[in-house]
C-alpha cells in the first residue's frame, strides 16, 4: 500500500516547465558567430534570443530542438548535442523552468538561406558581447559554455565540425582555428600539431603572391 501511494504522490510534487534552447555556433568574416532569432512571442516580443521551445507532452528532448530550429530559425538537417540543464529558478520571470541547453557549429554556408529572415541574425562573440549579455532566460551564460565546448573542441582537432569547405591549406586552417579561439596562434605550433591529423590531397593552391601551398583534408594521413 505505502508503495502505492508513493507512486501517486508523484504527482503532487511541484513540476518545472521544460525548455530547450541551441546556441548555434559558426565562423563567419574571421569571428566566431552566433545565432539569433528575434522573439515573436508576447514575453520579451521583438528582443534577439537564441532559438528554443518549450517542450511538448511526450516530446522528446531532440525533437523539441529540431522543432524549435525549424521554426524559429529555419534550420534543418542537423544534430545538436546536448550541452548542460541550466536550472536556476531565476532565470525565467514567467515562472519555475529548466532549459536543457545545446549546442551546434554549423558552416556558414548552410545559415545563408536562414539569415535571409530580418527575424535571424548573426552576433559576434567578440564584438556585441554586451548584446550577448543582455540575452533574456541566461541565454548569455548558454552561448559562454557553447563557446568553451567549441575552443576545447578545436584545440586538439583540425575541424571537427567541418566548417571549412575541403580541400584547404593551413593557412585557411589556421585563420578557422584562429577565429574560434579568438587569438593568435602560432603558425608553427599549429602546424605540427594538426599535420598529423590530415590528409595531403597531392594538389598546390593557386597561392598568393606566387607562393603556392599544399591542399589538405580532415582525416588522418
Amino acid at each position: 500500500m505505502s508503495e502505492f501511494r508513493a507512486s501517486l504522490s508523484l504527482l503532487e510534487y511541484p513540476r518545472p516547465s521544460v525548455a530547450v534552447d541551441t546556441a548555434v555556433l559558426t565562423v563567419a568574416g574571421a569571428e566566431l558567430m552566433v545565432l539569433l532569432v528575434r522573439r515573436r512571442e508576447e514575453h520579451h516580443a521583438g528582443e534577439w534570443a537564441l532559438p528554443g521551445t518549450f517542450l511538448r507532452e511526450r516530446e522528446t528532448l531532440a525533437a523539441a530542438v529540431l522543432r524549435s530550429l525549424r521554426d524559429k530559425a529555419g534550420i534543418e538537417g542537423r544534430v545538436p548535442q546536448q550541452l548542460h540543464v541550466f536550472d536556476d529558478p531565476g532565470r525565467d520571470d514567467r515562472g519555475w523552468t529548466l532549459s536543457v541547453a545545446h549546442v551546434d557549429a554549423v558552416p556558414f554556408r548552410e545559415l545563408e538561406t536562414p539569415l535571409q529572415s530580418d527575424d535571424v541574425r548573426l552576433a559576434s562573440i567578440a564584438a556585441e558581447a554586451d548584446l550577448i549579455a543582455a540575452l533574456p532566460y541566461g541565454h548569455a551564460d548558454m552561448v559562454l559554455l557553447a563557446v568553451e565546448r567549441m575552443r576545447q573542441d578545436y584545440a586538439q582537432t583540425p575541424d571537427p565540425a567541418g566548417l571549412l569547405p575541403e580541400p584547404f591549406t593551413l593557412k585557411e586552417l589556421r585563420d578557422l582555428h584562429e577565429a574560434v579561439a579568438g587569438r593568435t596562434l602560432m603558425r608553427d605550433t599549429f602546424r605540427r600539431q594538426m599535420e598529423p591529423q590530415l590528409a595531403g590531397t597531392g594538389q598546390m593552391s593557386d597561392g598568393t603572391r606566387g607562393r603556392p601551398s599544399r591542399l589538405w583534408r580532415r582525416g588522418a594521413v
